[in-house]
Parts: C-alpha cells; structure tokens; sequence
C-alpha cells in the first residue's frame, strides 16, 4: 500500500531562500529537493509567487533577467497555490487583525489551519508576533527535519 505524501505549507521567506544565499538557505533547499525528489508536497497561497519575486526585485544582486529566471523556475515548480478567496478569506482577516500582521502572512497562517498542516517560514518577525498561539501549526525552518 503505497502511503501518501506529507502535506507542507510554505511561505514567500522560504521559497525565496531557494534563490538568495542567506541563513537557513540549506534548510530551505533540503525542503525543496525533498519536493523534487516527490518526498513531500508543497502547498502555498497565490500570493507567494508574487512574494518571492517581489523580495529578489528589491534584491540588488538581482538583476531583470535573474528575477525572470527565478519566475520561470517558480512555474516549473508547480508548487500547489491556494485561491485566496473562499474559505480563506475570514480566517486569513481574523487572523491578521488578532496577532497585528499583514494579511499576506495571515493568509499562510490560515491555510495552515484551513489543511490541517504545518506551515514552515523563516519570518522570525512574524514568529514572535503570533508566538506560542499556533505552534501546532507554524514552524520556523530551521526545524525542518
């Protein structure tokens, strides 16, 4: 009997690790072979993309045709994006109005909550707003196995 695949949610802080050499860079790119190698399934809201590629256009070592190629490798990455409308839209705002953080990082915290599944981010600032509230569901990535 073939098992199914474990569920991740990831943020925009830690795709981006996947194309910007920083701390807890490695444990990011752990995450993204073990969903290359179909290990595990990555989930994510339709806001990430945008997010990423936002963070490497402000990045200066980036130059338009790096942040074209990494919005190129995103595509191919398939990863499965959540519509932000529906059932994610009052958890994504309670949330957001509960711990005083923006509605793109609620919107990950809420699906989280919404698929029953963790949730990785390497926003220490996001962290310490939302605290021990919902350690059952957001990880920092550094606990990554």
């Amino acid at each position: 009997m073939e098992r199914s695949k474990k569920i991740i949610v990831v943020d925009a802080s830690v795709v981006a690790k996947w194309f910007i050499d920083e701390e807890y860079t490695g444990e990011a790119l752990k995450m993204r072979e073990d969903y290359k190698n179909g290990m595990v399934d990555l989930w994510s809201t339709q806001l990430m993309p945008f997010e990423v590629l936002n963070a490497l256009r402000y990045n200066p070592e980036f130059s338009q045709k790096e942040v074209e190629k990494a919005a190129n490798a995103l595509s191919r990455y398939r990863i499965a994006l959540y519509p932000l409308l529906n059932d994610l839209r009052e958890p994504c705002v309670r949330i957001a109005l509960k711990y005083g953080i923006t509605i793109y990082d609620a919107s990950y915290v809420a699906l989280g909550q919404i698929l029953n599944k963790e949730l990785y981010t390497a926003d220490e600032k996001l962290l310490a707003k939302i605290g021990k509230d919902e350690e059952e569901v957001v990880h920092h990535i550094r606990e990554y196995p």
